[in-house]
């Protein structure tokens, strides 16, 4: 790790001990959120919500953020409530709209909670593969509505899976991928999320509609596998 990389990790790690000590809203710079996204130790310690409406974040969001409106928050706190001691980071154009929502799920209990510049005022590396949790995949998986994609090695998909889930690793994605139907939408998961993000940002790009699952199956315990 670079001395600018430990540098922003330990600032943000001096700021969560206020946050910590007494619950408040921590503004975060630009560059310790894509730090935060990019730093594969750190990024699961954190949920980065990009709370702009559903069309705007299809254009383009920030790396590891799932999408959940201000103005549909209150009604679904369920999707997070089992969040409410983890770093939350809520982003969406100006700040203004972020600072809200950060507000609000600090009156229902949240306790580490950090908003980040909005996208129009920092050079964010944008994205336009959208991401879920482990939660909604598992949802996913019951409805059968979605086709799912195992990009682990062939032993890690042995050992357990998500049912219903085909099996293609990573490094054949390349070689497969014209074999995937078009007309069905695409979820895909590993055991950690980078994998998967690689992997729907290449479908994506191929002209599948393809969400990237950010919690892998070392990070959630929720998921019902079979072998």
């Amino acid at each position: 790790m670079n001395r600018k990389k430990q540098s922003i990790l330990a600032t943000l790690f001096c700021m969560m001990c206020v946050v910590y000590a007494e619950v408040s809203i921590t503004q975060l710079t630009g560059a310790q959120l894509e730090t935060l996204m990019t730093d594969k130790t750190e990024k699961s310690k954190y949920l980065v919500i990009d709370v702009r409406e559903k069309e705007e974040y299809a254009e383009g969001h920030v790396r590891n953020a799932i999408n959940l409106s201000v103005n549909e928050i209150q009604y679904r706190l369920a999707e997070i409530s089992d969040l409410k001691n983890k770093n939350i980071v809520t982003i969406c154009r100006s700040g203004a709209r972020s600072m809200r929502a950060a507000e609000m799920l600090k009156k229902e209990g949240f306790t580490r909670l950090f908003n980040a510049p909005g996208v129009s005022s920092y050079a964010y590396q944008m994205n336009k593969t959208a991401n879920i949790r482990g939660q909604k995949l598992q949802e996913l998986a019951e409805a059968g509505t979605y086709l799912i994609i195992d990009v682990r090695e062939a032993k890690d998909y042995a050992a357990g899976h998500i049912k219903g889930a085909v099996n293609i690793p990573a490094a054949q994605l390349d070689s497969k991928i014209k074999e995937l139907p078009k007309t069905k939408k695409i979820a895909v998961y590993c055991y950690t999320g980078e994998k998967s993000f690689a992997a729907a940002q290449k479908l994506s790009a191929a002209g599948y509609d393809a969400l990237n699952v950010l919690d892998g199956t070392k990070e959630y315990k929720g998921y019902s596998l079979v072998k």
